[in-house]
């Protein structure tokens, strides 16, 4: 028995010893592939760009060098990678076009589809070509490939093209099915966000501002696709209105959506014409991921500070929607942009903001920061595809606000919400309770009774006094008297092309714009930009890819698609501030 148990002992020490040696290699190996992708790169002569639309395309990168081994999560494409890689190539004189692949591509906002569409037009002006070719097109990808000299289709293939729809989810009836009903206290006639749990249709205010926001954003978008296309705004509505996604593929040809129908080594043959090769020569190509690691500009003269902020604002991490998704942290946010207000060497910062608002206590504590930030130094705000409500609160005290034309803002309201659970509790679940209190309102918020007229009352004054702070903060920061800025408030949101008219913004444009608007201000001449906050490194990046909640989330938000956020939205609402300054929960544009 003694020699069994000395064998098995011995046998456990191995396996033990050899999962450690196996872990060891395996992570050096990982070691190396992290440190051999991020070393610099040299393009070669002759060289073709290619920018894949595949994936989500969000406000800034996830560095993640092991989210292809470890499997699960949907490629992510950053607006600031790409954006970057765009102007690298526009500058690199090896470089001699681009080529875009259209394929299953999830943007955040036809905003950052705008910005990404600018930079290509941009970079058009250094003589470089640009050929796009797809299978299917869907309309976000249609938007951006419509820029190029040449647009390629398979002869199989498909142009979605159908213009822009908005749907509401009601869940009113479906939480009284379970006993639970939504206690709302809210100002502003446009703040729609609460309607979702009180009506089973849009009020004909939000319908009012969906309508004119969807308009602002298809008006854009025609008019950029007509410009590069050469067809009338009228033909383009004609096309969305006979619903031309199912139509014969050389149809398109004939519609001037597309110049040719090609196989994909018939394209092949069309670059390779352009780059002056031989039908045999290989093309030689370099990826996102490739030029990203191709040296850019120098970091010479001041520095400019470009601070991301974006996802919903929370007053703690642990308050997320999704511990997985970006959030604004209002503790973290505000102590990251008072180190920005004293360090000496930045000399001025750009918020850029994508957010659609969420705590109201929160965003009242990002205001303060940029103040403090603002008396050191000029502030320039870029907004992406939505800065609204909260977002908006943030931004409204900044030196300058840059918004592309269709960027979401606005939305200067605040409501509060709180989920009354007794029908669930007591009448389905049975529970009973009994309660002893010292005075009259000491058992205010519990789950046995919603709250009384007296209790409500209290809350609206609460949300009243909010709102009228909110108010001041943007008249204020805009110079604007508070009845001025109560004409254009009511939680009303706006494209950012319409926000220029009414004064909530300063300028149309991009993230550059506000960079080159801040070196104005601090009167730069020579500056480079540095971005925070820093990226996670690798080793936190594998942690977290190793989390089972991580890994789990990414599963169930490409098995849920679009209602994913319905399922987190109902999972985490108890995590919610009570008071929100936030648009609509889904902006739910198709």
């Amino acid at each position: 028995m003694k020699e069994f148990i000395k064998n098995v002992g011995a046998t456990v020490v191995g396996i033990f010893v050899f999962t450690i040696l196996v872990g060891a290699i395996g992570m050096m190996s990982l070691v190396g592939m992290v440190a051999s992708g991020s070393s610099a790169k040299d393009v070669a002569d002759n060289t073709v760009f290619v920018i894949n639309l595949e994936g989500q395309l969000q406000e800034r990168s996830v560095d993640n060098p092991f989210s292809q081994y470890l499997g699960g999560a949907a490629s992510t494409i950053g607006l600031d990678d790409l954006l970057d890689g765009i102007k690298k190539a526009k500058e690199n004189d090896n470089i001699k076009g681009i080529y875009i692949e259209a394929g299953a591509f999830a943007p955040d906002s036809y905003a950052s589809l705008q910005a990404v569409r600018k930079a290509l037009v941009d970079f058009k002006k250094s003589g470089k070509w640009i050929v796009a070719y797809g299978d299917i097109y869907t309309q976000a990808t249609y938007y951006v490939a419509s820029v190029a000299d040449k647009v390629y289709l398979n002869p199989s293939g498909q142009i979605d093209w159908h213009g822009l729809a908005s749907q509401t989810m009601f869940l009113k009836d479906a939480l009284a099915k379970f006993g639970v009903q939504m206690q709302v206290v809210k100002v502003g006639a446009y703040k729609s966000a609460t309607e979702m749990f009180t009506g089973d249709k849009m009020s004909d205010a939000n319908r009012e501002q969906v309508t004119a926001f969807l308009g602002g954003i298809w008006q854009n978008v025609c008019q950029d696709v007509a410009k590069s296309r050469k067809v009338s705004v009228g033909q383009l509505n004609q096309y969305a209105d006979n619903f031309i996604t199912f139509a014969e593929p050389k149809s398109y040809v004939g519609m001037k959506l597309v110049d040719g129908l090609l196989y994909h080594d018939q394209l092949k043959d069309e670059v390779k014409k352009l780059m002056k090769l031989g039908k045999d020569d290989d093309i030689s190509t370099i990826g996102l991921a490739g030029i990203m690691n191709v040296p850019g500009g120098k970091e010479e003269g001041d520095e400019i500070a470009v601070y991301y902020a974006y996802g919903d604002i929370v007053d703690g991490a642990s308050g997320a929607l999704s511990q997985s998704e970006s959030v604004i942290d209002g503790t973290k946010v505000s102590k990251d942009l008072e180190n920005l207000a004293d360090d000496d060497d930045v000399k001025a910062v750009v918020v850029r903001i994508n957010s659609g608002g969420g705590s109201a206590y929160a965003s009242e504590q990002i205001w303060r920061a940029i103040q403090l930030v603002k008396a050191k130094k000029p502030v320039v705000v870029s907004m992406g595809g939505m800065a609204a409500s909260g977002g908006y609160y943030m931004s409204c005290s900044a030196n300058w606000i840059v918004a592309e034309p269709t960027t979401l803002t606005g939305s200067i309201g605040i409501f509060g919400m709180f989920p009354d659970m007794s029908g669930l509790v007591t009448q389905k679940l049975g529970v009973k309770f009994d309660e002893v209190k010292t005075n009259k309102n000491s058992a205010f918020g519990t789950m046995a009774r919603p709250f009384s007229e007296e209790e409500m009352a209290y809350l609206s004054s609460y949300i009243r006094r909010g709102y009228s702070l909110f108010r001041q903060r943007v008249a204020d920061g805009r110079h604007m008297s508070v009845d001025a800025v109560e004409k254009v408030a009511q939680g009303h949101v706006w494209v950012g092309q319409d926000a220029l008219k009414i004064k909530l913004v300063d300028q149309l444009g991009g993230l550059d714009d506000a960079v080159a608007k801040a070196a104005k201000l601090a009167k730069l001449d020579e500056y480079y930009t540095a971005s925070y906050p820093g990226k996670a490194d690798w080793l936190d990046q594998f942690t977290s890819a190793m989390s089972s909640g991580s890994y789990i989330d990414n599963q169930m938000r490409v098995a849920m698609g679009e209602y994913y956020s319905t399922f987190m939205l109902l999972k985490d609402i108890n995590k919610q501030s009570a008071i929100q300054a936030s648009i609509p929960y889904m902006v739910n544009i198709k």
